[in-house]
């Protein structure tokens, strides 16, 4: 009987008990969520260990005596190995928490890209980023007179390999690119983006702040010199992230910020900055929030990335099915690798408007540039509105997605 009881019961169907909030009603209908790749929810673990550091210990880490600041220092820093474990980093020297993808962008275009970039250099990014990593590279570039070259991207919203190869050149001094972009869906093939900027001796940053909940990372494997992730798209809390780095560029890169906790000594003649990861650490951590993404990674691995992988690619395809047969839809990423994101438009809709009718049906989703302007423009749109899936969702689900889009072409099309 439980093994008939297990077939019926779907994966998602189990998961979803964890996460309180999508038991909540929006316009008194049960709640939709379908905007995960702007934040996800998080499961009772993590909200359970966050409330818990609150109620038991709250003491600042490091340099503490006290049992309070011993025990918040050994949480805080088996949350540091949890990260490096989960994408195979080889030390936890290499882990730096910051409050998110943005904040580690800035990090290395500050830290690593600036004393490095003259008016000669030039850095690549792709015409389908995030807008955080896009400007940081254009602030650095507009001081030190370095040129930004953006890498093309196909019709289906696939990265121009070709073109990538042929703008990297001589004065290359880093390619920083996205894993998975967040408006289209598009997976960059990131191996071959490393080796190709490898073969020329040019470091690759990626931002991986939609691939961490998506992809199976594994830097180690990948390649890459940099990568940087947000722990509230990946079940954590919000204000806390990770940027890796190999170590030897860390190691040789200036603090990014000063004050404590990233020093170790200060004499009005001179300071002599901490080891690795605390030189990138000043201030009074984020020590709930890096507790809480410790224990969101492990709730992931509890279930496995492939098989959450799995059931996304299953639900993306059904969902991508069904789209396709809605008149006057159009779905915007049709990349061969895709994962977790169905981005489209309505004919004579705008996307805020799809978002307010569906958000009355119960269902959420992101209506906008998604903070991806520039590939915006290049396929001549204004926005997008966009789904996005994660492992709590299900096919029910999509079928309320669209029954709410059948409501929006029956309101703008008498």
């Amino acid at each position: 009987m439980k093994m008939e009881t297990d077939v019926l019961l779907q994966p998602a169907a189990r998961w979803r008990a964890d996460f309180p909030v999508l038991r909540e009603t929006v316009h008194g209908v049960p709640l939709v969520y379908l905007d995960n790749a702007a934040t996800t929810h998080k499961p009772e673990a993590v909200l359970a260990a966050e409330a818990d550091f609150y109620r038991r210990t709250n003491s600042n880490v490091h340099r503490g005596v006290h049992t309070l600041s011993q025990r918040a220092t050994d949480q805080h820093e088996a949350a540091r190995e949890t990260v490096r474990r989960f994408i195979n980093a080889a030390s936890t020297r290499e882990i730096i928490f910051v409050r998110g993808t943005t904040e580690a962008i800035n990090l290395v275009a500050q830290s690593f890209a600036r004393p490095r970039l003259t008016e000669a250099d030039n850095i690549i990014v792709s015409a389908m980023e995030h807008h955080s990593n896009i400007v940081p590279w254009q602030m650095v570039c507009g001081q030190t007179g370095a040129e930004l070259r953006v890498a093309p991207v196909n019709e289906a919203g696939e990265l121009d390999l070709d073109m990538l190869g042929r703008l990297i050149g001589p004065k290359t001094r880093l390619v920083a690119l996205t894993h998975l972009s967040n408006a289209l869906g598009s997976v960059t093939p990131a191996r071959r983006i490393v080796e190709l900027a490898h073969a020329h001796g040019v470091p690759v940053l990626l931002d991986g702040a939609q691939a961490i909940a998506h992809l199976g990372v594994d830097v180690q494997a990948l390649g890459c010199d940099f990568y940087a992730f947000s722990g509230h798209k990946i079940y954590g809390p919000t204000g806390i992230g990770v940027l890796y780095g190999k170590e030897a560029l860390l190691d040789a890169m200036p603090p990014y910020q000063c004050g404590g906790d990233m020093i170790s000594s200060v004499t009005f003649g001179e300071t002599r900055y901490n080891e690795l990861p605390f030189k990138f650490e000043a201030g009074t951590p984020n020590i709930a929030g890096a507790i809480g993404l410790g224990r969101a990674l492990e709730y992931v691995e509890s279930i496995g990335v492939n098989a959450i992988a799995a059931h996304e690619r299953d639900l993306l395809a059904y969902a991508t099915g069904l789209a396709a047969g809605i008149d006057g839809l159009r779905i915007v990423g049709t990349a061969r690798e895709k994962a977790s994101i169905l981005s489209f438009t309505l004919a004579g809709v705008h996307p805020h408007d799809i978002g307010t009718i569906l958000d009355h049906a119960g269902v959420a989703i992101r209506a906008g540039h998604h903070c991806a302007m520039p590939i915006m423009q290049r396929f001549g749109l204004a926005g997008t509105a966009r789904a996005s899936f994660a492992l709590y969702n299900t096919r029910s689900e999509v079928d309320a997605l669209m029954a709410g889009i059948a409501k929006v072409v029956e309101m703008f099309r008498p």
